[in-house]
């Protein structure tokens, strides 16, 4: 299943529906790797809200997608963790710092819009 990827404003947001085989996660990482140069944009959101399970290898593949999109100069924020998956993810050990978390699209969008801020004495 293709994860569609929409472009709001300088963001782009990937809402993901369904478990994805690692076909599919590689070509969502492509997708968005080449939409962030080709949009210039300045921040993306994974939506995770409809995923009820997330195994290992899916988990390090957002960590890593989020990190790649990062080398390419925006950053990313992962929302709509389920309870359940954060729980695994944590029994699971997979690492995750480097990458934003926030409850939901709302606030993934208040998050990038807070870390695109220039701070104080930073030019």
């Amino acid at each position: 299943m293709k994860v569609p990827v929409l472009k709001q404003g300088k963001y782009l947001i990937a809402s993901i529906q369904s478990a994805l085989t690692d076909e599919e996660l590689t070509a969502m990482r492509d997708t968005l790797l080449n939409q962030v140069v080709r949009f210039r944009s300045q921040g993306v959101v994974i939506d995770v809200t409809a995923l009820d399970v997330l195994d290992s290898h899916a988990c390090r593949m957002l960590r890593d997608t989020a990190l790649t999109i990062r080398l390419r100069g925006a950053d990313t924020v992962i929302v709509g963790i389920q309870p359940e998956v954060a729980v695994a993810i944590v029994q699971m050990g997979v690492a995750v710092q480097g990458v934003g978390t926030a409850l939901d699209l709302e606030e993934g969008l208040a998050y990038l819009a807070r870390n695109g801020q220039p701070s104080a004495g930073r030019s």
